[in-house]
């Protein structure tokens, strides 16, 4: 059976409706979590602080429990348990709490990040932030952002040139000498530079109020829910170096294909 024939019969709205009601669950986790204001552990004792809490484990229990009952055979690759292989194309991606050291903090950015991979590509992708009731989500090459104010498309915007462009990244200090480098003469290279928003950097530059995002040692977890958000608004994302490969962590993302290409060589100018 051929991938066109395998997949043809598939209800990919009902996909999307799908990921929202994952998004729902862990929502009916974290929101409560957020409030009481778990404690952490640190999953890399020793090296960077990599905050982990009991919220995180039982969002992604309560999703991967939906997608047992619901699609049996889909795979599921989460963040924080054991990964479950597929039997057929379709894997999810589970990040249920990324930005968890907003979330430990009380900010309010943090989000939970849900894909779904077919054949290893994510054609779903769902940013949402809980605190904030808002969800974006991008599918089949368009993006559309749930909140108080309803739902609305997204868009990015049309910066072209870095002097006009507005910048983020979750933490300058992750980066270490090339990269910081590098991210320094971009950051030197435009108007304003945000810290500290995670995900929700991404899903912000598919709203058009954020023109780029750097990041580097991102997993595929961070990762693979942006995609399909991002370019369904219109933007770009890509590696440091210009291509389409995420597989090594290092993400840009940009509104248009022009500010892509500028802030790549700004990235690799050394």
């Amino acid at each position: 059976m051929t991938k066109a024939a395998s997949t043809a019969s598939v209800d990919r709205s009902a996909l999307v409706d799908f990921a929202c009601a994952l998004a729902d669950a862990a929502r009916g986790v974290t929101l409560p979590a957020a409030e009481a204001g778990l404690l952490c552990e640190d999953k890399n004792a020793g090296g960077v602080f990599d905050p982990v809490t009991e919220a995180d484990r039982a969002a992604e229990q309560a999703m991967r429990t939906l997608i047992e009952a619901h699609h049996p055979d889909h795979g599921i690759s989460g963040e924080e348990l054991p990964a479950r292989p597929a039997r057929g194309p379709f894997v999810w991606s589970l990040d249920p709490i990324d930005g968890t050291r907003a979330f430990i903090c009380g900010m309010p950015g943090w989000t939970t990040l849900i894909a779904l991979l077919e054949h290893g590509e994510p054609v779903i992708g769902l940013i949402d932030a809980p605190r904030l009731g808002e969800r974006y989500v991008g599918a089949a090459g368009v993006a559309r952002m749930l909140g108080p104010g309803g739902e609305r498309p997204l868009v990015a915007a049309a910066c072209t040139t870095l002097a006009e462009a507005r910048l983020s990244t979750t933490d300058p200090h992750l980066f270490r000498n090339a990269e910081a480098e590098g991210f320094e003469r971009l950051r030197r290279s435009v108007r304003v530079t945000r810290y500290g928003y995670d995900a929700y950097a991404y899903a912000r530059l598919a709203a058009g109020t954020i023109d780029l995002v750097a990041e580097s040692g991102l997993s595929p977890h961070d990762l693979n829910a942006l995609v399909p958000v991002v370019r369904g608004a219109g933007g770009v994302i890509g590696n440091w170096r210009g291509g389409a490969d995420l597989s090594e962590g290092q993400v840009l993302a940009a509104a248009t294909q022009e500010l892509f290409e500028q802030a790549v060589r700004a990235l690799s100018r050394g």
